[in-house]
């Protein structure tokens, strides 16, 4: 049986906030433990807490995007909520700072606007470590990124990265993944066939970087959906559960983990956690 502070370590905060893009998540997680949990830890927890919102803080200079900006600012607001007055003043003079190192670094990044635009066949190179969100968000960058991104051979490793290449989930009874055979030999448009997999309790896994692994037993990271550890085979996807900014609340606090129906993850919003894969701006839909 495990404590709150085991669990809480468990999560990898710490670990995963210089990464920039765990950072946003990582964020608002952080956010709702405050919020939610802080006053009901032990003094060492809440000291561990405390120490990993200044970092938060202290790392916004170096992670200039915009969700790192709006996840920063929703983690101001749970500090202001949560904590004790002396603590509040040390998070809120942190953050201040913060604010004014990110603001000079995105004056110093716009004198390379100038600078040249990569060739496709590099970018499509450099888009290929990425795993399925990351390309989608590249995509969302600017034209030539977006051509890149959408390249088809970007999309078959993605399809074969998720499900071996010769098989792909579908959601049968009780929300239960399973293995169902395809002749890949028919498929021409890769980025299709992934969409349209991307439906039910497989969308679910897809559009979250948490979720509960069966085989762990804990919350983890996902990369490209599956477990980081040492499992291995189209099984790990079938095993993991996503998971909410307040379902990792629950699991510090409770050791538990509910699980939400179809519709209510659909549903459920955490501040713009989850992200819409197929949903494009209107500046990029032409």
């Amino acid at each position: 049986m495990t404590n709150p502070l085991e669990r809480y370590q468990k999560l990898g905060l710490s670990e995963s906030l210089p990464k920039t893009y765990r950072y946003p998540i990582a964020c608002r997680e952080l956010s709702f433990i405050l919020r939610e949990a802080f006053h009901q830890f032990p003094k060492n927890l809440q000291s561990i807490v405390f120490q990993d919102t200044l970092s938060a803080f202290r790392l916004l200079p170096e992670i200039q995007t915009q969700s790192a900006v709006s996840a920063v600012h929703f983690l101001l607001q749970s500090v202001e909520a949560a904590l004790p007055k002396q603590k509040k003043n040390v998070a809120v003079t942190e953050f201040k700072h913060a604010m004014v190192a990110h603001k000079r670094r995105c004056k110093a990044h716009q004198v390379e606007k100038g600078s040249l635009p990569l060739p496709q066949d590099i970018l499509v190179l450099i888009f290929s470590f990425l795993d399925m969100k990351s390309l989608v968000s590249v995509g969302l960058v600017c034209r030539s990124w977006n051509i890149a991104a959408n390249d088809n051979h970007l999309w078959e490793m993605q399809y074969v990265a998720l499900f071996g290449g010769r098989a792909k989930l579908v959601e049968g009874k009780n929300n239960r993944l399973l293995l169902e055979p395809i002749d890949t030999r028919i498929i021409t448009d890769w980025k299709e066939a992934v969409k349209g997999a991307y439906t039910g309790a497989l969308s679910r896994i897809l559009t979250t970087s948490r979720g509960y692994c069966g085989h762990c037993k804990s919350v983890v990271w996902l990369n490209n959906s599956k477990c980081p550890n040492v499992h291995s085979g189209i099984s790990e996807i079938q095993d993991i559960k996503p998971v909410t900014a307040f379902q990792a609340v629950e699991y510090v606090l409770e050791d538990s983990l509910s699980v939400t129906s179809s519709s209510d993850s659909d549903s459920d919003s955490e501040g713009g956690t989850v992200f819409r894969l197929w949903a494009y701006p209107k500046h990029i839909r032409k």
